[in-house]
């Protein structure tokens, strides 16, 4: 599956425009790890297509969270690679997370809340203007963005980057697209 399929498919079964530019956002943290880790250019498009296809099963699945990830594995049965089918299932703790591809997709997931979260707390809403210090203090502050996890952010520890590279990584990644984000 190429990205213009994967992303016809995300349009077609995700109605929720902010769910859609999730998706977007982990398809830019994930393109931009693969790319860190010197990955081919096969490997780093199979990356950037987990992150895209990561929470295709959502909308659905939103009232019943232990099918997440199950609708989108039996979806994708046989249009991408078993490795990719075993992130999205991972991120969904569905399957125990084993290769760096799983651990990079799970601490990406909520990690693209949180940067949002730091763009729209300022007057400007503006994603270009948030810096990695400013991550970095709002990380300890626990009442904001409540529900993106910094235990399963952390764990980009387990792909070989302390929290400060992971951030300034992610945030580099989605301030490159801002525009397919939803942001001007």
């Amino acid at each position: 599956m190429d990205r213009a399929e994967a992303f016809a498919l995300v349009r077609e079964r995700i109605p929720s425009q902010n769910l859609v530019n999730h998706s977007v956002a982990v398809e830019c943290i994930m393109q931009a790890l693969a790319e860190r880790f010197e990955l081919s250019e096969d490997d780093t498009a199979r990356w950037a297509l987990a992150g895209l296809l990561h929470d295709l099963d959502y909308a659905e699945t939103a009232d019943y969270p232990p099918h997440h990830g199950l609708h989108t594995a039996d979806a994708l049965a046989g249009r991408v690679d078993d490795e990719i089918i075993h992130a999205i299932l991972a991120h969904a703790d569905k399957v125990p997370r084993e290769t760096m591809m799983d651990r990079a997709l799970y601490a990406a997931d909520p990690t693209t809340g949180f940067i949002v979260a730091a763009a729209l707390v300022r007057p400007d809403r503006d994603l270009h203007a948030v810096e990695v210090r400013s991550l970095l203090k709002r990380w300890k502050e626990k009442a904001f963005a409540r529900g993106a996890s910094r235990e399963q952010m952390d764990t980009c520890t387990e792909i070989g980057l302390t929290r400060e590279e992971f951030l300034a990584l992610s945030l580099a990644a989605m301030q490159a697209r801002a525009s397919d984000l939803g942001f001007a």
